[in-house]
C-alpha cells in the first residue's frame, strides 16, 4: 500500500479532512461518558454487582491512558495513515463486540480492546488538523477539534440515558457502527502521510512501553476506585498507588536515558508547550470535575431522574457549539492570549454563579452559567491549543499532541477523584457541624420536632413511628444541606482555580503569522518533490489550505 499523496490528493479540500477524522475522534470522546449512566442497567442484564459494573468504564479508561501517550511513535513507526485506518478498523468491529458480549468479563475485555482501538484517534486528529490547516488557520483547525472534546463529553450521559431508557444498552456500542464505517470509507479515500512522514526503523523501546503501561494502568485504577475503596486505608488502592509511582518515576528515567523514546519528554523543554501542558491538565480538572458534580448536585438534592440530569447539562453544549466557532476565528485574527484571559475570567463568574446555588434551584439558575461556561471553554481549548503547539515542528507534532491529549484526560481524572472525595469528606464534616446545633434543648428544633411529628400523625402513624419518621426528616434536611455546602466550596475551589490560571498565560509565547504567500500554479507541487526546508513545507500547507 503506497501512502504517500500524489499531486491531485495534495488538492483536497481541508475541510474534508477535518470531518473524516473527527467524525471517528468524536464517537471515541463520546465513549468515555456515554456509558457512564448505563452502568445499572448493564450489570443487572449481565447477573453483576454495580461495582463490578462500572469496570466497564475504568477498563476503557486505562487502555486509553497507555495508548494515548505512544499514538505519535506507533504513527512514525507504522506510517500515521494506517495506523489511522487500523484505529477505526478496531474501535468499529470493538464496538460490535461489546455489544454482543452475553458476560461482563466479555464485554471488559471488548472495552479494553475498544480503548485501545480508539485512545491514539484523539492525538492524531489533533495533529493532522494543525498540518492540513496552515498555521494561519490553526485556530480554525482547532476550533473543529474543539468541538469534538467539548460537545461530546457532554452530549455522553443524555445520548446514553436516552438510549438506555428507550432501546437498551446494546445500542449505545451498536451507534459507532455507521459512524465508523463512513468515517473509514471517507479517510482512505481523503486522508493521506504528508512528506516528511516515514515508517521508522528505529527498535521498539519495550521497557518504556512497559512502564508506561505499568504507570498510567495503575495510576487510572487508582484513581477511579480510589473513594469507593477508602484511598490509603485499602491495601488494593496501596498497591495501585506504589505501582503508579514506580512506573511513573521509572518511565520518566528511561525516556530521558532512550536514544528512541516512545514518548519523547524533551519536547516539554518548549516553554509554549510545557507551559500549554500545565494548563490543558488544569482545564481538564475543571471541565471533568464539574460535568460529574452537577449531574450529583441534580440528582442528589434536586431529585433529578438521570437522563434530565443528563439533559441540564445540554446548555453548556449549546454555548460550545455557539462559541467555537467565534473563538476560531477570532484565534487567527488577534493575541490567543487576550482570548485566554477572557475565557479564564468568564470561568470564574460561571464558577461564581454555580456557587451561590441553593436547594431551592431552578432550572434557569442552571441554565445561564452552563451557557457562559460553554463559552468559556471555547476561548480557552482553541487558543491554548493552537499557542501549546505554534512553537512544535510537524515532524514532532504527533508526539506533542500525544503528551497534551494524555495530560488533560490525566487532569480530568483527578478532578473526578478530588472532587468527589472533596464532597463526601467535606459534607461529614458540615453534617458534624450541624448535628451541633441541632439538639433537644434548640428552640427552633423542638417547633419543628413537633410539626413533623404532628404531620405524620396527622397521616395514621402512631405516636411513636410519627415521632421517628419526624426525626428522620429532620436528619434528612441535615444531610442534604451538608451536601449543599460541600457544593458551594467545590465551586469556590474551581472559580480560584481558573483565577490562578490568569498569570501562567503570559508564558505562552505568541508571534503574529505572515499574510498568505501566494505562489504560481507551475510552482505549486515542487516542494512535495524535494521537502528539503522548512520554508517550503510550510508552503506546501499554506498550498493545500487554499486550495
Amino acid at each position: 500500500m503506497n501512502d504517500r499523496p500524489s499531486d491531485a490528493h495534495l488538492r483536497v479540500n481541508p475541510w474534508i479532512v477535518a470531518i473524516s477524522v473527527m467524525l471517528a475522534t468524536f464517537m471515541e470522546i463520546l465513549d468515555t461518558t456515554v456509558v457512564n449512566v448505563s452502568i445499572p442497567h448493564i450489570a443487572g442484564s449481565l447477573a453483576s454487582t454495580v461495582e463490578e459494573g462500572t469496570w466497564v468504564v475504568t477498563s476503557y479508561l486505562v487502555a486509553n491512558a497507555i495508548i494515548l501517550p505512544i499514538s505519535g511513535w506507533l504513527a512514525n513507526y507504522m506510517g500515521r495513515r494506517r495506523l489511522l485506518l487500523t484505529c477505526v478498523t478496531g474501535f468499529t468491529v470493538t464496538s460490535l463486540c461489546c455489544g454482543l458480549a452475553t458476560s461482563l468479563p466479555w464485554l471488559i475485555f471488548f472495552r479494553v480492546l475498544q480503548g485501545l482501538s480508539g485512545g491514539g484517534l484523539q492525538p492524531l486528529a489533533q495533529a493532522i488538523l494543525l498540518e492540513t490547516f496552515p498555521r494561519q488557520k490553526h485556530g480554525q483547525a482547532m476550533a473543529v477539534y474543539g468541538i469534538g472534546i467539548l460537545f461530546a463529553p457532554i452530549l455522553g450521559p443524555t445520548l446514553g440515558g436516552w438510549i438506555t431508557d428507550n432501546y437498551s444498552w446494546q445500542w449505545i456500542f451498536y451507534l459507532n457502527l455507521p459512524v465508523g464505517i463512513f468515517s473509514l470509507i471517507m479517510m482512505s479515500r481523503f486522508v493521506f502521510d504528508p512528506p516528511y512522514i516515514k515508517r521508522s526503523a528505529a527498535r521498539i523501546d519495550i521497557w518504556g512501553i512497559g512502564f508506561l503501561a505499568l504507570g498510567l494502568g495503575a495510576l487510572q485504577i487508582f484513581l477511579d476506585t480510589g473513594q469507593r475503596k477508602d484511598w490509603l486505608s485499602s491495601n488494593y488502592i496501596r498497591f495501585f498507588a506504589v505501582a503508579a509511582a514506580f512506573g511513573l518515576i521509572a518511565l520518566v528515567v528511561r525516556e530521558l536515558h532512550s536514544k528512541d523514546p516512545v514518548v519523547d519528554l524533551r519536547a516539554l523543554r518548549n516553554r509554549s508547550f510545557s507551559a500549554g501542558v500545565f494548563l490543558i491538565s488544569l482545564l481538564g480538572f475543571v471541565l471533568y470535575a464539574s460535568l460529574v458534580l452537577l449531574p450529583i448536585y441534580l440528582q442528589t438534592l434536586l431529585g433529578y431522574p438521570a437522563y434530565n440530569a443528563g439533559l441540564a447539562l445540554s446548555p453548556r453544549g449549546i454555548g460550545a457549539l455557539a462559541f467555537t466557532p467565534i473563538a476560531g476565528q477570532l484565534t487567527s485574527k488577534t493575541d490567543p492570549r487576550r482570548l485566554l484571559v477572557c475565557g479564564f475570567s468568564l470561568g470564574a463568574i460561571t464558577m461564581f454563579q454555580l456557587s451561590r446555588l441553593n436547594l431551592n434551584a431552578g432550572y434557569w439558575d442552571i441554565f445561564w452559567p452552563q451557557v457562559l461556561q460553554g463559552a468559556a471553554l471555547s476561548f480557552l481549548f482553541i487558543p491554548l491549543m493552537a499557542l501549546s503547539m505554534s512553537g512544535i515542528s510537524k515532524e514532532k507534532m504527533g508526539n506533542a499532541t500525544s503528551i497534551f491529549n494524555l495530560m488533560r484526560n490525566i487532569g480530568g481524572s483527578v478532578g473526578i477523584a478530588l472532587m468527589t472525595t472533596f464532597l463526601a469528606r467535606r459534607s461529614q464534616f458540615h453534617q458534624s457541624r450541624l448535628i451541633e446545633r441541632v439538639t433537644s434543648t434548640n428552640f427552633p428544633t423542638q417547633n419543628l420536632l413537633k410539626g413533623l411529628t404532628s404531620y405524620f400523625r396527622s397521616k395514621g402513624f402512631d405516636s411513636a413511628t410519627a415521632s421517628r419518621k419526624a426525626l428522620g426528616s429532620i436528619y434528612g434536611l441535615v444531610q442534604r444541606h451538608a451536601s449543599m455546602l460541600s457544593f458551594v466550596e467545590a465551586f469556590w475551589i474551581m472559580c480560584g482555580l481558573f483565577l490562578a490560571m490568569i498569570p501562567f498565560v503570559f508564558l505562552l509565547r505568541y508571534k503574529r503569522p505572515t499574510p498568505l504567500s501566494v505562489t504560481p500554479p507551475e510552482k505549486q507541487f515542487t516542494a512535495h518533490a524535494h521537502p528539503t526546508t522548512e520554508h517550503e513545507e510550510e508552503e506546501d500547507l499554506v498550498l493545500i489550505g487554499d486550495d
